[in-house]
């Protein structure tokens, strides 16, 4: 099956180093599914998590030979014996960094109590057997708060974390509950995604006709807050359109903690100057609304971590966004797509050309789009155009509706001078982020 992001190289190839891919080793996958298929044969009467916590274990003497020193950190730092349980707000800078290129564009719940009422939103009364995919979990708070909601809710939940040091809070929860799946992998690459296939992980999720939502699995994450962040989900909500990546099984929903900024250029209207080509693609293949109030996630330093005023942070554009507010949204794709399945690239590519010149009217725009271009306005207000399907030319781009890119393109895809050969490049790169 052709999946539409694997031509796109910042997407399944590295632009950073924390993103490059990791080749899992047979092991750890032999020992992943070794866990997961004892799993199966254990009790089912675990009622809440209160019961699968498991005892600190009692403090031995270090002159005992048969005892391991707990591993140290920066600072002579051991990790905590009971590493089920998160450590105290005031105690994480001791273990989960908040610099380096891993870390300094993560942001991650760390109260508790909002990690409970986000996963409820996420996963609400009504849902049954969820299988829960969760990408960018960081230390794990909301895996924790998953876990913590009626067991009838979700049956399975498959964790997406390649940092050793939120591995280390993370691998404590399959331990101790069966329905926990923590792997070792990166949630923005394709081969993370190729593997759960491969390994079967997926194997008991049913698959669902596109004009039926799947019920049953449900993609969820934390969205980084860096250019690769807003990438991940512009390239995963171009996949609905190609019933790829996860929509191979259905329309699954996918519920995301984005900074505001992010979901105002999502959601932004035709008369909205935050508007863009993310704006576009997001309207044209999902419905999507905020799953609780923004207002119960502020003030930032509240819900989040890292704290908005640590000193040490600089002054690079990911550090000065932290502190802004966090929304938690879901999205759902649309039954009915308006980008028909191969016209993606096609869509991307009139996009780009033209959003560069988002102030000025499609009339003058659209010869712009490639050398004779002009002829295109003949598609588009010609005589053989019924008058209600004519499109507005005076329209400035910023301001043309998602019906009005689906005429454009579809004139696009009919003119025979169309380039055969459509150059594409990241379309979230710094000079194109208009």
């Amino acid at each position: 099956m052709s999946f539409p992001f694997l031509l796109r190289r910042p997407f399944s190839t590295s632009l950073r180093c924390p993103y490059r891919t990791k080749n899992i080793p047979e092991d750890v996958v032999a020992k992943a599914l070794t866990t997961q298929l004892t799993n199966r044969g254990r009790s089912k009467d675990i009622q809440n998590i209160e019961d699968i916590k498991p005892e600190a274990e009692p403090q031995i003497a270090s002159t005992s030979k048969a005892v391991r020193k707990p591993k140290t950190r920066k600072g002579d730092i051991p990790l905590p014996v009971n590493r089920f349980d998160l450590p105290p707000r005031s105690e994480w800078r001791n273990y989960f960094p908040t610099s380096g290129m891993t870390f300094k564009s993560r942001i991650s719940i760390a109260n508790p109590e909002t990690a409970a009422l986000v996963a409820d939103s996420f996963i609400p009364s009504g849902s049954r057997d969820k299988v829960v995919i969760e990408a960018y979990p960081g230390p794990g708070a909301l895996t924790r708060a998953l876990m913590q909601l009626p067991k009838e809710r979700i049956r399975k939940i498959i964790v997406l974390e390649d940092a050793e040091q939120y591995l280390n809070f993370l691998n404590p929860l399959q331990e101790a509950d069966p329905r926990v799946q923590v792997l070792p992998m990166n949630g923005f690459l394709w081969d993370t995604y190729h593997q759960l296939d491969v390994q079967g992980f997926l194997d008991d999720v049913e698959n669902f006709p596109w004009n039926k939502s799947n019920p049953y699995l449900h993609f969820i994450s934390h969205l980084p807050m860096d250019v690769l962040g807003e990438q991940l989900l512009a390239q995963l909500l171009r996949c609905a359109p190609e019933q790829s990546w996860l929509f191979k099984h259905g329309r699954i929903p996918m519920s995301y903690l984005m900074h505001d900024w992010v979901w105002d250029r999502i959601s932004a209207s035709t008369e909205d100057p935050a508007r863009c080509k993310l704006s576009v693609i997001a309207q044209a293949v999902s419905e999507f609304n905020h799953t609780i109030d923004p207002q119960l996630l502020v003030p930032y330093n509240k819900h989040f971590y890292p704290d908005a005023t640590n000193p040490a942070y600089s002054s690079r554009t990911e550090n000065r966004r932290r502190g802004t507010p966090f929304i938690a949204g879901t999205f759902r794709p649309l039954e009915h797509q308006i980008i028909q399945p191969g016209m993606l690239d096609k869509w991307d590519y009139c996009l780009r050309k033209l959003f560069v010149l988002k102030s000025t009217p499609l009339k003058n725009a659209v010869g712009h789009l490639a050398p004779g271009s002009a002829a295109l306005k003949s598609y588009l207000t010609g005589d053989d155009v019924p008058p209600n399907q004519r499109t507005d030319m005076k329209k400035i781009i910023r301001k043309m509706s998602v019906e009005d890119w689906a005429a454009v393109v579809g004139a696009f895809d009919r003119w025979p001078f169309a380039p055969e050969e459509l150059l594409i490049t990241d379309s979230f790169s710094r000079d194109d982020r208009i």
